[in-house]
């Protein structure tokens, strides 16, 4: 075959696979896990969702939701009067992008041209490279398991032009599908209208036209179409543009993002060096040269590795990692002089190379006028220093979440991990009451005694010990969470109290007499003041 061939991978539920692979990854860490889709009919539905323009709505879904009809789109609230038991999480559309910008690098080693698909599909140029796994009949068996040892689902079909691919993949009604170069018009013939990649709107427009398929609406003239279409202005607007790329009679070019090159400083060295002393005056090169680099591009390195090339063909590497992007050759060559000893030249280093591996957009700042340096700068600086010395693991920083429940309001992450823009969970955290500086892992439960049913706490019995409550302050009331959790969890009423000793307990009952979500209130210690 001499003509174009172009492969449209689908994946339909990337969200759902990718969330259920983390999840088995949390719990299988080592590489002999199970496969990750192992829900089965006797669970609980779970659904994906994303804030919509009233409330949350479905973004995605397991199996077991599936069967029972649920769709896309569809509001939480409605669903879960349907579903009583449905198990609703937050979807990460982000994660969802970078996942996919990555699954298309990946499947480079199939043909040199990809290209992501919107949010959910790849695209292949496999001409002239199918033949290296037998035909494009066993390339795409090899794709879809491929995919599979993944944990992700996919629909493929191979065609000769992006569109007709496309279209095959999403509405041919198989996983895989094969179409020839003779047959793309009678394979895309019996195909709705919708597969041309129109808009929604459009496509409403030609039912109501009685141009259901694509055969029905390449039997109207042509003449007629582009009349009636004329001043669409996108290409999912216009039937005919989206019919000729299909057809091939309209060049549909991909543009494969090719990652940029990578920012690194090498240096090949007359002598070979093997010394603390040489290595250092190198790295101290090597820095300033990438420093440079950095600065022209206006970026800052958030992960160095420093790479030697020993002269009996081996290599040695470093690593270090910042908590925010910088170009600061002192401080970022401070970051190696912990580990600089124990690089390992051999016989000696003939070249060594320093390469920013992961770096974000940093734009030049003023300092103080007087020449002060700024508390930030002093707090990343001793946070890049606690990295070198005790692992970037170890060293960790809290992130708001927007929920209300105190156990959810955080979630602990990396200090390198990218600072995330401010947003409705941060937001949200800067305007609730103040929190205890130390959260218990998980609340503990206690026995106190009040006056009245529904007043504050008289005497605190927590772990072994019995406390008379001097002061208290209180209640803030936090309702639960209906979109996330069940509907038999009770409410929480919190309170700041203090004993004779001046020990202050951050303290909440759980439900209130005659809720009809259970028997007597409980009590529980969620954290401490001082």
């Amino acid at each position: 075959m001499t003509g174009r061939r172009i492969i449209s991978i689908w994946l339909p539920h990337l969200p759902i696979d990718l969330w259920t692979r983390r999840q088995a990854e949390a719990t299988f860490p080592c590489a002999a896990r199970p496969e990750p889709d192992v829900r089965t009919a006797d669970r609980r539905p779970l659904v994906l969702a994303v804030q919509g323009p009233h409330g949350p709505i479905i973004h995605d879904m397991d199996r077991t939701a599936c069967r029972l009809g649920l769709k896309r789109g569809a509001r939480i609230t409605d669903i879960r009067a349907l579903v009583p038991n449905l198990c609703v999480e937050d979807a990460d559309p982000s994660a969802e992008t970078a996942a996919l910008q990555r699954l298309a690098v990946w499947a480079r080693r199939w043909c040199p041209w990809t290209q992501t698909d919107g949010a959910d599909g790849i695209f292949l140029d496999i001409s002239g490279s199918a033949h290296l796994a037998g035909g494009e009949g066993a390339l795409l068996r090899e794709m879809r398991e491929a995919f599979g040892r993944a944990g992700l689902r996919i629909r493929a079909a191979a065609a000769a032009t992006p569109g007709a691919a496309w279209a095959l993949a999403r509405y041919g009604g198989r996983r895989l599908l094969l179409c020839r170069d003779e047959q793309t018009q009678d394979c895309l013939a019996p195909l709705p209208a919708a597969s041309l990649r129109l808009h929604p709107d459009t496509v409403l427009l030609l039912e109501r036209l009685g141009l259901k398929t694509i055969g029905a609406l390449a039997a109207i003239p042509r003449e007629a179409l582009v009349r009636r279409f004329r001043r669409a202005e996108t290409p999912d607007a216009n039937p005919v543009l989206r019919l000729d790329q299909a057809m091939g009679r309209l060049a549909e070019p991909l543009v494969p993002g090719r990652p940029a090159p990578p920012l690194r400083a090498a240096r090949r060295l007359a002598e070979p060096i093997g010394d603390l002393a040489g290595i250092e005056n190198v790295l101290g090169d090597l820095m300033l040269d990438l420093t440079g680099r950095l600065g022209t591009a206006a970026r800052g390195a958030r992960h160095l590795r420093l790479t030697g090339y020993r002269t009996d063909g081996g290599t040695a590497w470093l690593e270090a990692r910042t908590s925010t992007p910088s170009r600061d050759p002192a401080h970022l060559t401070r970051l190696f002089a912990e580990d600089l000893p124990r690089l390992d030249p051999g016989f000696g280093f003939d070249a060594m190379t320093l390469e920013a591996a992961a770096h974000e957009a940093l734009s030049a700042h003023q300092g103080g006028l007087a020449g002060e340096d700024r508390a930030e700068s002093a707090l990343t600086t001793l946070l890049d220093r606690l990295m070198a010395r005790l692992g970037s693991a170890n060293v960790s920083r809290l992130r708001p979440r927007g929920s209300h429940v105190p156990e959810r309001a955080e979630t602990r992450e990396e200090v390198q991990a990218p600072i995330s823009t401010p947003s409705e969970s941060a937001s949200l955290s800067r305007h609730r009451p103040p929190r205890p500086p130390r959260l218990l892992s998980r609340p503990e439960e206690a026995e106190v005694l009040y006056a009245l049913p529904e007043g504050p706490p008289a005497r605190l019995a927590w772990r072994r010990q019995s406390h008379r409550i001097v002061r208290s302050e209180g209640p803030e009331r936090i309702a639960p969470e209906w979109w996330r959790e069940k509907s038999t969890v009770r409410l929480r009423d919190y309170y700041l109290v203090e004993d004779e000793g001046g020990r202050r307990f951050w303290l909440f009952r759980e439900g209130v007499p005659g809720d009809g979500r259970g028997g007597a209130p409980r009590w529980f210690v969620q954290g401490l003041f001082g």
